[in-house]
């Protein structure tokens, strides 16, 4: 039979649906790897399945600051503060953005899932910038659907170790679970990695100093939205970003102090699911990383063209 209908029969697994967010989840395994939903249980394959705990609580509404740059009765703009994880999961059970967009309404956008609250698309814990959340199902489904459709434009800020010498390019390069650790993510062909495409533009450029190869600063576009996208795909080019704890590389004084990545979503262009509207947002480094920024201001190489325009906008 189908894994998602063998995962269903399974103790602790309430429905075929269960099954599949636990298979997309990887936290299915046939021979000790991966497989998607649709493949075909075999006599003798060992399949184990890794059931996530159950929160010890309900979900509640939890007072946590929210820093709202728009909103109507579809949907909400913010920007995430760094630090904050998206929704529940395993070790995150309360304290959450899901908790605290519970104390600024009691209804939103379903979707996603009772414990994902109008959560339309996701950031790291240590990602911080431009989010968007919808209130309705309607509008999520719409919202979701520019997404898949790479209709909406999400572009991050991005701290990088070492010189990018070409001015843009772009990384389309497949990501699954590592092997070795089902932790972390990396550039696989296996069967279960799914297409991921990141673009690029270098804004400005940073001679290499006593304790550091340089540092380049880039505009990285998302096409996909896979975990950890950013992070792996500039790690795969031997870029990794500055700070980052899992990716990354270097000593502190090359990571500049910096304890979580340096990556900022700072711009989000997306169509209004009820009036049309072409929407655009931009969101400033929060102080942190404009501090690692000032601090290496002295060894710029200088703007490209590219990196004029985005301070212009910021």
């Amino acid at each position: 039979m189908r894994l998602d209908a063998f995962v269903a029969t399974c103790d602790g697994v309430v429905s075929r649906s269960a099954a599949a967010k636990l298979i997309e989840g990887d936290d299915v395994l046939v021979n000790g790897r991966s497989y998607p939903k649709r493949y075909m249980v075999k006599s003798g394959d060992e399949v184990t399945v890794d059931i996530p705990p159950s929160p010890s609580s309900e979900l509640i509404a939890q007072d946590i600051p929210l820093d709202i740059r728009y909103e109507d009765d579809e949907l909400i703009v913010l920007s995430k503060q760094a630090g904050l994880v998206v929704h529940p999961a395993q070790g995150h059970w309360s304290g959450t953005l899901v908790n605290a967009l519970l104390a600024h309404q009691k209804e939103w956008g379903t979707k996603q899932g009772e414990d994902r609250l109008g959560i339309v698309h996701r950031l790291d814990k240590d990602t911080s910038g431009l989010m968007l959340v919808a209130k309705t199902d309607e509008a999520q489904v719409k919202l979701q659907n520019q997404i898949r459709l790479r209709e909406t434009d999400r572009r991050y800020l991005c701290l990088v170790h070492g010189w990018i010498a070409p001015d843009s390019g772009t990384i389309d390069a497949p990501i699954g679970r590592d092997h070795r650790d089902r932790l972390l993510m990396r550039v696989t062909d296996t069967k279960s990695s799914r297409g991921a495409i990141t673009t690029f533009q270098v804004l400005e450029r940073f001679d290499a100093g006593r304790f550091d190869n340089g540092y380049t600063l880039v505009a990285c576009k998302l096409f996909t939205g896979r975990t950890h996208q950013i992070r792996v795909h500039m790690d795969y080019i031997h870029h990794p970003v500055v700070g980052d704890q899992v990716y990354g590389r270097g000593n502190d004084r090359a990571n500049r102090d910096l304890k979580r990545q340096f990556l900022h979503s700072y711009y989000l262009s997306f169509t209004h699911p009820t009036t049309g509207d072409r929407m655009e947002f931009f969101d400033a480094l929060p102080a942190d990383l404009a501090a690692v920024c000032e601090q290496i201001e002295v060894d710029s190489a200088g703007l490209t063209e590219a990196g004029t325009q985005v301070r212009a906008l910021l």
